[in-house]
């Protein structure tokens, strides 16, 4: 499918694209009415490491409960069980914290698969409005199948909160892209101009896309992902905003390594460029862990692939000694909020870590 317009690819016509009707994509930091997760159970995503990873859920869910609201995608009511049991066990209040849904996926990736969120502020006595935006999803690129329940999350997460869905045509992993809540989007070349995700992608159309879905009014174009990355390079894993004005990326001080190269042009980059009211960004750097290496296959291990929620920040974390350093940058550029680190060496197995699993719902 050509994407030569917004038309091409929106089901909508222009008058009723989320841009124009008020929406917006809120930051991160705002407050949320509760991360979504979508419970793992794909053993081939881990394969011969499975055991360990719904404690690493486990983990995150505590973390957040008491916080947030968490709500949990299942199979079915057994898988329900299941999982309450694991949860209780691992010291969660079920009831008060955890909201459960049936709805059945393919695998456990809540970014990519998920609704993306955007809402319309209240003003003039009229309430705040939330919708869902429904992107296609193709499991980046093809790489994995199926993916056709994956496909059904974000119409399922509309129905489940009756809220107004926007149907996107074109294939689009929340992990792809991060903003600032104020109409700056950032990304990268490599994933949203890759011909894998459709053909015909141009910066042009892709641009007008996230305009008129998310409001972006200024796009910042990175280069590559880092290495192990089967998403083609996404940029949760890369770089990411932590306030107005403010960003955190990853850089690799060991020239030799393979990431060092891609990461500073990245930061190259992100020093010449402006945010959508023409300001500069204050510019935060992450260390690397060192190379995660798994029957010899390179993991895309990066503390960039945090989620901010409700006071605090959960950050993967590689039994490594520069998770320490990570975790002390994140809390000097994220004051007033706990940063938690969460144990990803088993999880990162799977090529992706906290920010993969998890997307947030904005407060209503």
């Amino acid at each position: 499918m050509s994407l030569a317009a917004p038309d091409a690819f929106l089901a909508t016509p222009r008058a009723e694209w989320p841009a124009t009707l008020g929406f917006r994509w809120p930051a991160e930091w705002e407050p949320h009415a509760a991360t979504w997760l979508s419970w793992p159970h794909n053993l081939e995503t881990w394969p011969g490491r499975f055991e360990p990873i719904p404690a690493v859920f486990v983990a995150m869910v505590r973390a957040l409960h008491e916080r947030e609201l968490v709500r949990i995608q299942v199979r079915d009511e057994a898988m329900e069980d299941a999982v309450r049991r694991l949860l209780a066990a691992g010291g969660v209040d079920v009831e008060r914290g955890v909201r459960f849904h049936r709805t059945p996926t393919n695998d456990a990736w809540a970014r990519d698969h998920g609704g993306i969120f955007v809402v319309r502020d209240a003003e003039a006595g009229q309430p705040r409005e939330r919708a869902v935006l429904d992107f296609g999803f193709n499991s980046w690129g093809g790489k994995y199948g199926p993916w056709d329940l994956d496909e059904q999350v974000p119409r399922r997460m509309a129905e489940d909160l009756g809220l107004r869905r926007f149907d996107g045509r074109i294939v689009l992993e929340g992990g792809s892209i991060d903003g600032d809540g104020r109409g700056t989007v950032l990304t990268t070349e490599s994933c949203l101009l890759n011909p894998n995700r459709g053909p015909g992608r141009t910066r042009e159309n892709v641009e007008a896309v996230l305009a008129a879905t998310l409001g972006a009014r200024r796009v910042l174009w990175l280069g590559d992902g880092i290495l192990g990355d089967d998403t083609d390079g996404h940029v949760d894993d890369v770089t990411r905003f932590v306030a107005p004005g403010t960003i955190v990326t990853a850089v690799e001080d060991d020239a030799s390594d393979p990431n060092h190269a891609p990461l500073a042009e990245n930061l190259r980059r992100l020093r010449g460029m402006r945010d959508a009211d023409g300001k500069p960004f204050a510019i935060a750097t992450l260390p690397m862990p060192p190379p995660i290496l798994v029957d010899g296959n390179r993991c895309p291990a990066s503390y960039a692939n945090f989620l901010l929620a409700n006071g605090v920040a959960l950050v993967p974390v590689f039994d490594a000694p520069s998770d320490a350093r990570a975790l002390a940058v994140l809390r000097e550029v994220l004051p007033g909020r706990d940063v938690v680190g969460i144990p990803c060496r088993d999880l990162v197995w799977g090529l992706g870590a906290v920010h993969c699993v998890t997307q947030q719902e904005p407060a209503a």
